[in-house]
């Protein structure tokens, strides 16, 4: 390539020149600098791959992932291409306060401008860990180069005294088993032990499994990527997979916006609730298909929940691990179940060039992955004819207390309080909790509704504070769940009838900041519905007296509580969201004409 040729759409190390006033200096500056680094013209004359690196010694399930980027710079080079490596914030989910949410649209935005700023014909996006895939998905979109998603994968299963377990779910599972007495200081200091044997995200289908899997569903993976561990040779060949593929979209000038349209987020949708998935994952899509110019809402997600059944076996809702899942097929082999069901959009594109159904046909019976279905002796992936469960393992409720919705994993919940009535015990914000919840003199009948408010994106930065502990007083009395309500998120690893992201959130002031003590909350999650059951004169009262929170004083804080859209919407910027939805929208997607809002009304 002559460096004093003008861009083309192969524009190599010559692409997004620095400003000089001479783009031929510019071009010549460049290579001298790079000829510095060992690159020389044969190099330089590649397309060139860049590469988005999460790792950091913070973020444990991303250990790895120094071998995971030396395998996509290996397949980048089979290809053809010239990888090159960039550094991006890393997102460490156990080791951020108050919680790596408030900072995924931090992330988004920087590694977006880094797309944006630095030459690169294609990227390879590197993540893992909960808000990590979201925020380069995110950036990916609003960005538009050619790019593939690369998870770092599950870990593997730990066992102590014979028991198999699994972060996360099994961490509350013990430690509330600590709280109860049913665990001494040295057997939980044992299971701490035993909970994390190796890198990678968390081997329940939580936060991280749950988004790699929907961004398979998506098209932006290398098929099959959702699932490997991280510790095996599979996860690696995927790493070489993504980069020999990153080169290909590179020359192909494949980009995002000629891949996702509302069959893509449907996909993706149906998935989330088959594998019941991370609820989480309802605002993260919500915000990745917002960015793409595409109204995805709680009610498409509600249409979608009533007619798709519960098909993995997986913690929180299941007994399985990833493990079992990869083993079983992953995603080829679930997507098949639903493209049998009638449940997928075949006609839904990828990034491999070829659409979902495509994809499915060309694999057949002989695949990899049907071949380790039928082998799923354990039932991991089941039929839409004898699923693990029935449809709707996320529900959406609205009413009174949440007019624009909020969430609920059903799936996850215990069945007898999926319709309770009960008197409320409000807590102002996440610190007045961990105070007041195990204080023996605490006045709290086991129907009581734990109510937590302040601790929405504006309010809190939304931290995964929403399934609150049991009070210790009534675990010891044998009591292992209630309903709790809160416009935080629950970790996607947590299980409990949790009512999340109520809309709108009580800093905003919603409902949900004039509820007071004792007053009667009733959830329906069949009716769709969750009511606060005060007269409207009461509620006129207490709204006249409310006033919001003071807001962060300076920096991303502060920029995050003035900018940050609800919950319902994606818990986006403002600014970093178009405002004019593409031309192809879900408004085109097949409805369920039987089908109303979430509430059970006509909508």
């Amino acid at each position: 390539m002559n460096p004093n040729t003008e861009e083309t759409a192969l524009a190599g190390i010559d692409g997004k020149l620095t400003e000089y006033g001479d783009p031929g200096f510019s071009r010549f500056l460049r290579r001298a600098f790079l000829a510095s680094a060992g690159y020389d013209s044969v190099d330089l004359d590649r397309p060139l791959v860049a590469i988005a690196d999460t790792s950091s010694d913070y973020t444990t399930c991303h250990r790895q992932m120094p071998e995971l980027v030396a395998a996509v710079s290996r397949g980048v080079l089979e290809a053809g291409g010239l990888p090159i490596r960039f550094s991006t914030m890393s997102l460490p989910e156990i080791l951020m306060s108050p919680t790596s949410m408030l900072y995924r649209n931090l992330l988004a935005m920087e590694t977006e401008e880094q797309i944006r700023s630095q030459p690169m014909d294609a990227v390879v996006l590197c993540g893992g860990c909960d808000k990590t895939v979201p925020a380069q998905l995110m950036a990916a979109v609003s960005a538009d180069v050619p790019a593939v998603q690369l998870v770092v994968g599950p870990m593997v299963t730990g066992y102590w005294q014979g028991e198999r377990l699994g972060a996360c779910t099994d961490c509350r599972r013990m430690w509330a088993a600590h709280r109860g007495s049913e665990l001494d200081e040295a057997e939980i200091a044992e299971v701490q032990g035993n909970l994390c044997p190796t890198a990678g995200t968390c081997m329940v289908m939580g936060t991280a499994s749950t988004m790699a899997c929907l961004t398979e569903a998506l098209g932006l993976m290398v098929p099959g990527g959702a699932s490997a561990s991280a510790a095996t040779g599979r996860r690696l060949q995927i790493g070489a997979e993504s980069g020999r593929l990153a080169v290909e979209l590179a020359t192909t000038d494949r980009r995002p916006s000629a891949i996702l349209d509302w069959r893509s987020f449907h996909n993706a949708a149906t998935t989330l609730i088959a594998i019941g998935g991370s609820t989480n994952a309802v605002i993260h899509l919500i915000a990745i298909a917002r960015r793409a110019g595409i109204s995805l809402t709680l009610d498409d997600v509600h249409r979608v929940s009533r007619v798709t059944p519960l098909l993995v076996d997986c913690n929180p809702t299941g007994s399985g691990y990833l493990e079992d899942f990869d083993r079983a097929g992953g995603m080829p082999a679930l997507l098949r179940e639903l493209d049998r069901a009638g449940l997928l959009e075949r006609d839904a594109r990828t990034i491999t060039g070829l659409t979902v159904g495509e994809a499915l046909d060309m694999t057949g019976s002989t695949d990899q992955a049907s071949s380790a279905h039928v082998a799923d002796t354990a039932g991991t992936i089941r039929s839409a004819t004898e699923p693990i469960g029935p449809p709707g393992s996320i529900r959406i409720v609205r009413g009174s207390l949440a007019p624009d919705g909020a969430v609920i994993k059903a799936a996850a919940a215990s069945p007898a309080l999926l319709r309770h009535t009960g008197p409320a015990l409000v807590f102002e914000s996440v610190d007045d909790a961990s105070v007041r919840l195990d204080d023996p003199d605490l006045d709290i009948p086991a129907d009581t509704v734990l109510v937590l408010r302040n601790a929405g994106p504006k309010g809190a930065g939304m931290p995964e504070a929403a399934s609150l502990p049991i009070p210790r007083k009534l675990v010891s009395a044998g009591v292992r769940d209630m309903v709790r309500v809160s416009d935080a998120r629950m970790s996607g690893t947590a299980y409990g009838t949790v009512v999340l992201h109520v809309s709108p959130e009580a800093a905003a002031g919603g409902p949900l900041a004039l509820v007071r003590d004792g007053d009667l909350i009733a959830l329906d999650v069949d009716a769709g519905t969750l009511d606060l059951l005060v007269d409207q004169a009461e509620f006129d009262r207490r709204r006249a007296t409310w006033s919001p929170p003071a807001l962060p004083e300076r920096g991303w804080r502060r920029l995050y509580a003035e900018q940050v859209l609800p919950a319902h919407l994606g818990a986006d910027l403002e600014i970093l969201a178009p405002h004019t939805p593409r031309p192809e929208s879900n408004s085109e997607a097949p409805t369920d004409p039987a089908a109303g809002s979430a509430n059970g009304q006509e909508g």
